[in-house]
């Protein structure tokens, strides 16, 4: 079983874990240092549980947020599938990707053309 090595608050850590596992460690770690950065540089220096428990409990509540906007998202996409009442509206959005001026162009042709189709189909 490996033993990584990880820093969290500036204090450093020996954590084993699972072969092949070492990557995760790494980035849940960085992501718990995160936290503890923040609390460091606005509380200053606190004892290393009281700053673990605070970066892991700030951690469980963006967890917690990122869970409920999931839900969230996913109702709306069954809503979506389902075509139901639900469903938030789609709007129409138009962009230009014809400049006016090729837009001015292209309509002169188009009536000159149907102006010349109308004299063709015209007897003399």
């Amino acid at each position: 079983m490996p033993e990584v090595k990880i820093e969290i608050g500036g204090r450093s850590f020996d954590v084993a874990c699972q072969e092949g596992e070492e990557k995760f460690l790494h980035a849940a770690a960085a992501l718990l240092d995160g936290e503890a950065s923040v609390l460091t540089s606005q509380i200053g220096r606190m004892p290393e549980a009281r700053m673990l428990l605070m970066a892991g409990l700030m951690l469980a509540d963006k967890t917690a947020g990122l869970e409920e906007r999931l839900e969230r998202a996913e109702q709306e996409a069954q809503a979506l599938r389902q075509g139901g009442a639900s469903a938030p509206s789609i709007r129409e959005v138009r962009v230009e990707v014809v400049p006016p001026s090729v837009e001015r162009s292209l309509r002169r042709a188009v009536e000159r053309t149907e102006a010349l189709a109308d004299q063709l189909e015209t007897p003399s």
